[in-house]
């Protein structure tokens, strides 16, 4: 009995100290840090983001439990919506972010987006990392438009999405070109920007003849507003 009340101990002690030493949402560990990561979402407010084209977050992007959450019925009450991107440019970086998506729902996390009145939206510029409900969506019927896909380009090359209310993470790796998608920890996609395999993708996809899609080495960071309630947390991003 000792033994037992020992070992039981022992257990709760371990489990009280990795609790402790759990890593809040929306920080950076030490470690972190000295690698150079930065937040881009502080868990608090919408410092450091703005409506694409505008000099504001819209009203129907709040911030909920440390979530950025693009609240539908909000909109739905004529708040305005629209895509949100990073006040800052990016060009070589990791990107890490967590989503959670609705029963349902659609949004994506678009880069290398070259904000101009030129062009109206986001994606006009910015490939798209998928962010959907597989199995609810219409769009989980079509290939190349899965979670973790870039979008209508390349199909991931395994399913990692997790269940509809559980949060994932993604990560979106840039360098000089080279693009890496992750995740949950899987590889979906991996290509090179710029190059004549680049051309022939985007010349076998929707954005067929878009003069300036995918054609940005340097750009923002979007978050979109596909009409559905979305949840982002944990951004951040190590400058490469």
């Amino acid at each position: 009995m000792k033994k037992i009340i020992i070992g039981a101990f022992m257990l709760g002690a371990i489990t009280s100290a990795t609790a402790v030493k759990a890593q809040k949402v929306n920080s950076l560990s030490a470690k972190e840090k000295k690698e150079g990561w930065q937040l881009l979402f502080d868990g608090k407010t919408t410092t450091g983001w703005h409506t694409y084209l505008k000099d504001a977050v819209s009203p129907a992007w709040k911030v909920v439990d440390g979530a950025l959450e693009f609240d539908v019925d909000a909109k739905k009450a004529g708040a305005p919506g629209g895509d949100i991107v990073t006040n800052g440019e990016y060009e070589n970086y990791e990107l890490s972010i967590d989503w959670k998506i609705s029963e349902g729902g659609n949004s994506g996390i678009i880069f290398s987006v070259h904000e101009d009145p030129e062009f109206s939206a986001t994606y006009l510029t910015g490939p798209e990392m998928q962010v959907l409900d597989d199995d609810k969506h219409p769009d989980g019927k079509i290939n190349k438009h899965n979670a973790g896909d870039l979008y209508d380009l390349i199909k991931s090359s395994q399913k990692a999405v997790k269940p509809v209310g559980e949060w994932n993470t993604a990560k979106i790796v840039k360098k000089d070109g080279h693009l890496t998608l992750w995740l949950n920890g899987v590889k979906t996609v991996e290509t090179t920007m710029g190059t004549p395999e680049w051309d022939a993708l985007v010349a076998n996809s929707k954005f067929k003849g878009w003069k300036g899609f995918g054609k940005y080495a340097k750009g923002h960071i979007a978050l979109q507003d596909h009409g559905n309630k979305v949840w982002y947390r944990n951004i951040k991003i190590k400058v490469l």
